[in-house]
């Protein structure tokens, strides 16, 4: 055997001997860390790594490290400027009207009602994200939402001329049925809007006040049992196909794990945060009058009515099948 040929074997041998260099994604998510959410994308990570024994590690950015929104992240994952990301429904109506539906106001009051929803949803949520070079691997819900302000909010008098922070369109449309000032923007920018003013009220779920320490700039709670609405993980799909089928069996399997730990957090979710609220000095009402409850969903109808009409069949089909069940 020559030199050149021994050199050549002890090279093919020893690169065949080495370890596989780490494939890296990164993950962003424009909520905190404590946040159910957060929580969701961390445990998704971890197993993924636990999965694939390191072949794949995903690195989470939480509370929009990486300058990207929910809004953003759509167009960030579709493109490859992201792998994945952690990304709220609720900011994606404007790309495809059928996100809407888990934040439709007064639709799934339970849990189980919420997670039915989605069951009958996911092939239109696959189908618009498989349509933009996505792949949505998992979904899991928020707390219903409620009111955060400096007062307790117990009838439709109580929301005359209050700038609410609103997250969509239904929500932006139903508060100013109600009579309040609605004002649509981003998660990440609520805390400054708060502190300048901007807006006196936010609607969102107690566990997302929770996490950014809601009780700093606001005094009560009331629960007015809103929306659950979904957050979704994505990945990019050229990203996955990019993985041995191995890899991207471990990853649809770290996937259910992850999902399911996001729907389990759900049960004790609300009176944990009601706990940690009143443990800071807040106010919270935990049910409102059936009258109060009466007169949002009121205030809600023309929107979901005009929103079935706008998405057509698909949303006709998904709602006519979760009446029947």
């Amino acid at each position: 055997m020559t030199y050149r040929t021994l050199l050549g074997t002890t090279l093919a041998a020893a690169l065949a001997a080495a370890p596989a260099l780490a494939t890296n994604w990164d993950l962003s998510s424009e909520y905190p860390a404590g946040s159910l959410q957060g929580q969701t994308a961390d445990f998704f990570a971890k197993a993924v790594a636990e999965k694939t024994n390191g072949a794949l590690e995903i690195t989470v950015h939480h509370g929009a490290a990486l300058g990207y929104k929910s809004v953003d992240n759509f167009d960030a994952v579709g493109d490859g400027a992201l792998q994945a990301a952690s990304s709220a429904f609720v900011f994606w109506t404007g790309i495809d009207p059928i996100f809407q539906l888990s934040s439709l106001p007064f639709l799934a009051p339970t849990s189980d009602d919420v997670h039915a929803l989605y069951e009958l949803a996911k092939p239109e949520y696959e189908k618009v994200l498989e349509d933009n070079n996505q792949m949505l691997l998992l979904a899991t819900p928020w707390p219903s939402s409620g009111l955060w302000g400096n007062k307790a909010f117990t009838s439709i008098d109580d929301l005359k001329g209050v700038k609410v922070r609103t997250y969509d369109v239904a929500s932006t449309e139903t508060m100013k049925s109600a009579g309040a000032f609605p004002i649509q923007i981003s998660w990440a920018d609520v805390p400054a809007q708060l502190s300048t003013n901007a807006i006196d009220a936010v609607l969102t779920s107690p566990n997302g006040g929770v996490g950014v320490q809601m009780w700093e700039l606001q005094s009560n709670f009331t629960n007015v049992n809103y929306a659950s609405s979904l957050q979704a993980i994505h990945v990019n799909m050229d990203a996955f196909m990019d993985l041995s089928e191995e890899a991207q069996a471990e990853v649809r399997e770290a996937a259910k794990e992850a999902e399911d730990y996001g729907w389990g957090l759900l049960a004790d979710a609300t009176a944990k945060d009601f706990e940690t609220m009143r443990s800071h000095g807040m106010t919270v009402t935990d049910t409102i009058s059936p009258e109060f409850s009466a007169a949002l969903t009121e205030a809600a109808q023309p929107f979901i009515d005009q929103w079935v009409k706008d998405t057509g069949t698909r949303a006709t089909t998904i709602m006519d099948a979760y009446k029947a069940r």
